[in-house]
């Protein structure tokens, strides 16, 4: 199976913290414990790349991770859970926003979406403001193996017709797709 050396670069809290490179930058925005951190594990073939934890709300800056030297992932802490104050919240808010909207390396943002569950409120929310400033996206939907295999067709035309664009099923646990989404990652690279 195709897989990709990867290796984690940095951690920012904020825009001007971010490493200077030229690579182009796939930022992976989801809920807590949507499986961001899996996914990046899951293609560099390494359980211990990126921190997992069953406590949601855990990763608090910007983890860069360099694949290869093709790609770059930043996998960002998750909306719609977090036990921190308020202010700290808004903080992380006005750091993301200042990153996503201009850090001039992202190819393309990336929208973790469950496959288990219906789409969140707060998916919806991000999925809004992002097309507001018309920032280009594509959807993962993980968690596949938790769906029977004849289900996995409905649950990405669901996620599809609610979102439009790209949609690629994605399950950590078997890295069933990982060879698809590596490619599509790379095409996607390669066009920049």
């Amino acid at each position: 199976m195709k897989q990709l050396q990867a290796n984690f670069i940095i951690s920012a809290e904020k825009l001007s913290q971010c490493p200077d490179f030229s690579l182009p930058e796939f930022p992976l925005l989801g809920r807590s414990n949507v499986g961001k951190s899996s996914f990046i594990n899951a293609l560099a073939n390494n359980k211990k790349i990126a921190k997992t934890s069953n406590t949601p709300g855990k990763t608090r800056l910007i983890n860069f991770f360099n694949f290869a030297d093709k790609f770059t992932i930043a996998d960002l802490h998750g909306y719609g859970y977090a036990k921190v104050s308020k202010e700290a919240q808004a903080r992380w808010q006005k750091y993301l926003e200042e990153y996503l909207l201009n850090r001039s390396q992202i190819t393309s943002l990336i929208q973790f979406i469950d496959a288990r569950h219906d789409i969140q409120k707060n998916d919806y929310q991000m999925r809004e403001w992002i097309q507001a400033y018309n920032l280009p996206i594509f959807t993962i939907v993980t968690k596949m193996d938790c769906i029977q295999r004849g289900k996995v067709q409905q649950v990405i035309a669901k996620v599809r017709k609610e979102f439009g664009g790209d949609v690629l099923p994605f399950s950590a646990e078997d890295r069933y797709y990982c060879e698809s989404t590596i490619k599509y990652l790379t095409d996607l690279s390669e066009k920049q």
